[in-house]
């Protein structure tokens, strides 16, 4: 399928240049998307235009990363009510290699085809880009009027913040610009892909392309997404969801998706995934007949997991998931890592005890119901026993009387104690 009938069906697109389209039937064509290098890790919030890239390679076409080295040291406005915080060169380079780390996992820069992604960073261009050098070869090609016309300029200066927008600021489209501008005479790169908040910096590259060597050059945009309920997409109270299981671990990146809203859902699984449209209209007909299986967050939820993380982290997170709801063991616990582990009992009531009642061994009916109070007495302790509904790291408890010993400890830390068949604490041993 042409590659932009693919977002489109998608629902991947908000403003498209004429002659865009015409232009990738016409010839193997390179595009780039920026990417903001001021984290070490991507968040879910650049997997929209990292698969604009994905779907743009797989079309045949050349897909160029930017990590703005160059820019991330100015700050975009878009969007933005106050200027951010400039990066040094070395934190920066850092980052790049981070994140291309992380690209390589939707698009192929190793292969010789001719459509191989790259990666570049402006900096690299316009590290010795002196400010006469500047205003002579791009300010001078694109007026005050038409920068003061763009929107992100606008609602700045119209703000009632008060704090108004900086010089450096306001350049930031002609920089935008001149990485276009850059590309195209270095490698023939006619097309710039973004969020919609971009379309004003996209298109000042494009005018700049026309202005100072007569080329054409194109723009095309995707809608920025948000939640049905009207909230930013990919933030949660704790913020970021991150592409890198050390900020993010893979069970909580993959609840976040199976969370999603079925309105929600149906957008997502267009956007986050490879699959075709006979797929999805397949599954969105299959949730709609059941819903209460959520079939549709499932299938967005392994997909994305797997393309982000591994089949292996997405297994593991589901066995995760299940625990809460009684199908864990006692071997599952035991494999699972610690942020995992926490992430899964997050809000259940804790204890602390020490590690030296651990060390000669301590009967049950005394660690639970004198040293952590999961019992208000021993006598409903040994009464729950009694009914079978005792469990220690998912092990039943058969005898009151019964000792634990450190060898108990998951990860040499932790008791999980389960109460009935909700009940969850958790003991932690220092």
């Amino acid at each position: 399928m042409n590659f932009v009938d693919e977002l489109q069906w998608r629902g991947m697109i908000h403003d498209i240049m004429p002659g865009t389209k015409e232009q990738l039937d016409k010839e193997l064509t390179s595009a780039y998307v920026g990417i903001d290098p001021t984290a070490n890790s991507l968040h879910i919030g650049h997997l929209v235009g990292v698969m604009m890239l994905r779907h743009f390679q797989i079309a045949g076409h050349k897909p160029i990363a930017l990590v703005g080295g160059a820019t991330g040291m100015i700050g975009d406005p878009s969007g933005k009510s106050q200027e951010r915080n400039l990066l040094d060169e070395t934190t920066l380079r850092y980052n790049q290699e981070c994140l291309k780390i992380q690209l390589a996992k939707f698009l192929d820069f190793e292969s010789d085809a001719p459509n191989a992604a790259e990666m570049v960073n402006n900096y690299d261009w316009m590290k010795d880009f002196t400010f006469l050098d500047f205003i002579r070869d791009i300010g001078k090609h694109i007026t005050v009027n038409y920068m003061m016309s763009k929107d992100s300029v606008k609602k700045r200066l119209d703000s009632d913040s008060g704090s108004g927008m900086s010089f450096t600021e306001f350049t930031y489209q002609l920089v935008q610009g001149t990485d276009f501008l850059h590309l195209y005479e270095t490698r023939n790169t006619k097309l710039q892909m973004g969020g919609s908040d971009q379309w004003g910096n996209i298109t000042t590259g494009t005018e700049l392309i026309r202005r100072k060597t007569g080329g054409e050059a194109f723009a095309l945009t995707c809608p920025l997404i948000k939640k049905a309920d009207g909230t930013k997409f990919g933030k949660t109270e704790s913020g970021n969801v991150w592409l890198d299981p050390k900020l993010t671990s893979p069970y909580k990146f993959y609840q976040f998706w199976i969370n999603t809203s079925d309105e929600d859902g149906e957008k997502y699984i267009k956007i986050f995934t490879l699959l075709s449209k006979d797929q999805i209209a397949e599954l969105v007909a299959q949730h709609a007949e059941a819903p209460h299986l959520r079939l549709l967050q499932k299938r967005l939820a392994e997909e994305v997991t797997v393309m982000v993380h591994s089949r292996e982290d997405y297994d593991l997170a589901v066995e995760a998931s299940q625990i809460l709801f009684g199908q864990g063991t006692a071997e599952l616990l035991n494999k699972l890592d610690e942020d995992t582990f926490l992430s899964v009992f997050e809000g259940v009531p804790q204890f602390k005890i020490s590690r030296k009642e651990l060390e000669a061994g301590i009967k049950v009916v005394d660690l639970l119901a004198e040293k952590a109070m999961v019992f208000p007495s021993k006598g409903e302790l040994r009464r729950t026993v009694q009914g079978n509904g005792l469990s220690i790291n998912k092990e039943k408890v058969t005898d009151a009387e019964g000792i634990i010993y450190q060898n108990s400890l998951i990860g040499t830390k932790y008791l999980l104690i389960q109460k009935g068949k909700k009940n969850y604490f958790l003991l932690i041993c220092e």
